[in-house]
């Protein structure tokens, strides 16, 4: 069977691609980062926690404090980028989302038990006592279940060739078990995550938004280690990920494509760059460099998923209604959220500063 014949006709969307395309990675970004927080937050304080030591377990109190907040704006954050992926790519990704229908919709209930661990782990930190280790595998484990899920469905969803075992797996339990890639884009997502995990640990500690007894120091310290130990995990998990690419796809980001080719150089000269400053213990300068690492990742994540689906698709190809009032009032609630989250963020830093004085 053709595997094209299998895919759904695209939408009618209402103004030229280009616009979704740019939200999109506007969005993602957005969602990355806060999503990388919640994370790769829940790993360090895990790996603190199993690790012992006073100073070790502040770490994980530290972090405790903020992780039911950066759940909050990870979910809330993921919603715009989900549905411009949806715009662009809805006859794939709702096909893929189809076929793993059991595991893409449990990812509700798993969140929100993941979300209640936060929060017993958080409130109950001190009445927990040496179960609190119990709660984090708990919601840490739900969360990196739900992350192989979406690994999953973004990998189900560029290779309509797999769709066909969907005649073998009807219930809607396939997995993308054989894809190479799969493992490979799973750790390289994981460990990122860890590493900007680090990184927002030893914001915590610059800015002074601490809420435990863990001096200044030792958690930028700390928070800085975790994000140059992550990076350099990070940089292997990328080139196997590279590696287990599709022939054609690879060989795009090796000479094939200009593009593709300097943006990955230009990802794996910053990873470098942030690599050093890291070691350095530089966490203004370092978040700056991840920022436009992350910025290069997204991109070329992008140029993965646009490879992938060259033989069957462009989003250039989508017919176009010239409608943009949707846009329009779309683009005005965005700022004024993003105005207000700012807002209310500078509220609760204001209330903080107050209540330590």
């Amino acid at each position: 069977m053709n595997p094209a014949d299998l895919i759904p006709p695209a939408d009618i969307i209402p103004v030229p691609w280009g616009w979704f395309y740019a939200l999109l990675m506007v969005t993602f970004l957005l969602h990355i980062l806060v999503m990388n927080a919640m994370l790769g937050g829940g790993i360090i304080a895990l790996i603190s926690t199993f690790k012992g030591g006073e100073k070790n377990l502040l770490v994980g109190r530290e972090f405790s404090y903020k992780w039911p907040y950066t759940i909050a704006f990870a979910v809330n954050m993921g919603v715009a980028p989900l549905l411009f992926v949806q715009v662009l790519y809805g006859q794939f990704i709702y096909s893929s989302s189809i076929l793993m229908a059991t595991w893409w919709l449990s990812i509700i209930a798993l969140l929100i038990l993941a979300y209640y661990g936060a929060y017993i782990f958080d409130f109950k930190y001190e009445a927990l006592g040496g179960l609190r280790i119990f709660m984090l595998e708990f919601s840490v484990g739900l969360l990196l279940i739900i992350a192989f899920f979406f690994s999953n469905n973004m990998t189900l969803m560029i290779q309509p060739e797999r769709w066909q075992a969907y005649f073998q797996t009807a219930n809607g339990s396939l997995l993308n078990l054989v894809a190479p890639s799969l493992l490979p884009r799973y750790l390289h997502f994981v460990i990122g995550a860890v590493a900007i995990a680090g990184l927002y640990l030893a914001f915590i500690g610059h800015f002074n938004l601490i809420k435990s007894k863990i001096d200044r120091p030792t958690l930028i310290a700390k928070g800085m280690t975790y994000f140059t130990l992550a990076t350099g995990l990070q940089i292997l998990a990328g080139i196997w990920f590279l590696l287990a690419l599709p022939q054609p796809i690879k060989t795009q980001f090796l000479g094939g494509n200009a593009y593709a080719t300097l943006l990955l150089i230009s990802g794996i000269l910053l990873a470098l760059v942030a690599l050093y400053l890291g070691h350095r213990q530089r966490p203004i300068a370092t978040g700056a460099t991840a920022l436009l690492l992350l910025v290069a990742m997204i991109l070329l994540r992008d140029l993965v998923r646009v490879f992938s689906l060259q033989p069957y698709f462009h989003p250039s190809n989508l017919a176009v209604h010239n409608e943009y009032s949707p846009l329009i009032f779309f683009l005005a609630v965005f700022v004024i959220g993003l105005t207000l989250i700012g807002y209310l963020l500078k509220l609760a830093f204001s209330c903080r500063k107050e209540v330590a004085k």
